[in-house]
């Protein structure tokens, strides 16, 4: 059986005027009878909640062999160098992340239940994680950066390009039973 533990619950703050002024990403535990995953690693801020989580859920960041970022955003990034031991999968396209991440182009099935799908629009590099489940579920980083996006089926605000952020908005939409956005809290989305 998978089991998805929300680490740590991310966040935008903006100003009046809708510019961003912080953005902390939601991080993700996947964990499979053989995996334990990581998608996002969030910012530096929410290093205290990700290690608090994972002393809760009686998991060590050193035992985690793999990390999924949907994208290399540095509010996705900043907490890799607390998993040494974990095969880090990024999309091609993105901001170069060292000589140890393995970069893919296209859909990938990573584990039995477990599939990395380009779902391009916020950037380039953006992908998200499909989860077969007790349900359907989608951590979609940016893709869906917050419930609002899906709610109302309008793009990210930052946006590489329009068009391809509704088709990964609906591609997530025909999937999940429930979303895990990347800044805010897990949704259903029936």
């Amino acid at each position: 059986m998978i089991g998805l533990d929300v680490l740590a619950v991310g966040y935008l703050v903006r100003d009046a005027d809708g510019e961003l002024l912080e953005a902390h990403s939601t991080s993700t535990l996947i964990r499979t009878g053989d995996s334990s995953i990581v998608v996002d690693t969030s910012s530096r801020f929410m290093r205290p909640a990700l290690k608090s989580s994972f002393r809760d859920l009686g998991v060590y960041p050193k035992d985690v062999d793999t990390v999924v970022l949907t994208h290399s955003h540095q509010d996705h990034t900043g907490n890799l160098d607390l998993f040494p031991n974990a095969e880090v999968y990024v999309q091609a396209g993105g901001d170069d992340l060292g000589a140890d991440v393995n970069v893919i182009e296209g859909d990938m099935q990573l584990c039995s239940g477990v599939r990395l799908v380009r779902t391009p629009g916020h950037t380039p590099d953006s992908m998200s994680v499909f989860v077969e489940a007790d349900r359907a579920y989608v951590v979609a980083g940016d893709a869906v950066p917050t419930e609002d996006n899906y709610r109302k089926m309008v793009p990210p605000r930052i946006c590489a390009d329009r068009e391809a952020a509704m088709e990964s908005i609906n591609s997530i939409a025909n999937f999940a039973d429930i979303i895990v956005p990347g800044h805010g809290f897990p949704f259903m989305t029936r």
